[in-house]
């Protein structure tokens, strides 16, 4: 997958806080694999960790964030829709 190389030309979290969680997560995906073959140099294999961190630490922030909207759905004592609730009220 072409992306891996994205952190050259800057830090690893260059241009990270504007992706979508599937950009993130694909970008991701394809940095675990170029480091899983292991051909990559010692220093672009740190340059593509770093980067792969930002873009983990993306994912959870976008995750979070997803998860404080979900709501649930509230019902009454008949059984009826009522309304809705956070579904972690706690978060």
């Amino acid at each position: 997958m072409a992306g891996a190389g994205g952190a050259k030309g800057g830090t690893a979290a260059a241009g990270v806080e504007n992706l979508s969680f599937e950009q993130a997560l694909a970008e991701l995906e394809a940095i675990v694999a170029n480091l899983e073959r292991g051909n990559v140099p010692l220093e672009e294999s740190i340059a593509i960790y770093e980067r792969g961190e930002a873009l983990k630490q993306r994912c959870e922030a976008l995750l979070k964030a997803a998860e404080a909207r979900v709501e649930t759905i509230t019902r009454d004592a008949a059984g009826r829709p009522a309304g809705t609730q956070p579904l972690d009220p706690d978060a």
